[in-house]
């Protein structure tokens, strides 16, 4: 029934379509010949044809013009806010939003609803831009401006060789920091690139994870750090690469929150179908209304002690996108003063999904 519904309309729309055509091109042919009657003289069959036809779609086009602003007002209105707020939106105002009545529907309402959300996206990725740029740029300026200071104070001849140790000593450590900015922001770029490096392959995780414990012996042996590791056999299809930097960047920051005499645990083992690697210290703890925030880029709990620490606020927003590149999840659970648990699940065969993408 409905396909014969529709074909009628079809079939109603045709008629009138012709029946308008035909009625515009007759009156085109009475209005020349009236001119012809009048000027005495008649031109060829070929230019007499092609001037009733342009005529009559002139007459044609007229009408349905006419028509659409009579039956139509609010649709044409609205059509046109929509040319106006695309004008906009190409140079750059996010903020534009076409109104959509309450009681409006059919096509036009929902590509307009479909614009308002467009531009909405628009504007939260302005936003997220210029955020990310006032940043990266402060992060920035505060090792120049201390590696730029220190420098200046070098020239004194004043300083004993005492102070100029020291003086070159943080100048190389904020070397060091503008560095590790430079390589996680380069990182960052490319884990969200279009097609980020990834090339899944089938390890022993419980082996990648005692091997990252391994590389940071020295900081935690430095500090009396005790390592309470459990780490089941479990195999899984990832980038090893990409998830030796997961471990890495959590074990490297629970070491460095970690007070000496402390402990680090971590934890592999399988639950319902996937690998959960749990990564536990005993350290200073996040506060409650840190933790919503702690994947965001550049943010930190502590920045005074963070920043002192070396840190750049992007580790965690590294580790969050390569954990999403797996199609693994990352939780966090902390209090100040009591530690805190990061906890990373990953499909055993996830690389192969992230692989398909």
């Amino acid at each position: 029934m409905k396909a014969a519904g529709k074909l009628l309309r079809l079939l109603a729309a045709f008629f009138l379509f012709a029946a308008t055509l035909c009625a515009c091109w007759t009156a085109a042919y009475f209005a020349t010949s009236s001119v012809y009657a009048a000027i005495g003289g008649e031109p060829p069959g070929l230019v007499r044809f092609l001037a009733d036809a342009m005529i009559g779609l002139v007459l044609f086009a007229a009408g349905l013009a006419m028509l659409s602003f009579a039956a139509f007002p609010r649709h044409m209105a609205g059509f046109y806010a929509l040319i106006r707020a695309m004008k906009r939106l190409s140079r750059g105002d996010f903020s534009v939003q076409v109104e959509v009545k309450a009681e409006a529907g059919g096509p036009f309402a929902r590509v307009v609803r479909s614009f308002n959300e467009m531009a909405s996206r628009l504007r939260d990725l302005e936003n997220m831009r210029r955020e990310f740029i006032s940043n990266a740029s402060h992060e920035i300026q505060s090792p120049l401006a201390s590696i730029g200071g220190f420098a200046r104070a070098l020239r004194s001849r004043r300083l004993s060789d005492g102070e100029r140790e020291r003086y070159l000593a943080i100048i190389e450590a904020e070397s060091r920091r503008l560095s590790r900015l430079g390589d996680h922001l380069l990182k960052l770029a490319l884990l969200e690139s279009e097609h980020p490096p990834f090339e899944p392959k089938r390890y022993r995780l419980d082996r990648q994870l005692r091997e990252a414990v391994l590389a940071c012996e020295p900081q935690w042996l430095e500090k009396s750090i005790r390592i309470d590791a459990e780490l089941a056999a479990v195999e899984i299809v990832a980038d090893p690469e990409l998830m030796s930097q997961v471990w890495g960047n959590l074990l490297h920051n629970a070491v460095k929150f970690t007070p000496e005499g402390g402990t680090i645990g971590v934890r592999l083992c399988l639950a319902q179908g996937e690998a959960e690697v749990r990564i536990a210290d005993t350290g200073i703890g996040i506060g409650e209304a840190d933790l919503p925030h702690i994947f965001e880029r550049f943010y930190m709990a502590d920045k005074a002690r963070s920043r002192a620490a070396g840190g750049s606020g992007l580790g965690l927003s590294i580790v969050k996108r390569i954990v999403e590149l797996h199609r693994g999840s990352i939780g966090v659970q902390s209090r100040p003063g009591e530690g805190t648990v990061f906890t990373v699940r990953l499909p055993l065969e996830g690389g192969k999904f992230a692989e398909s993408d």
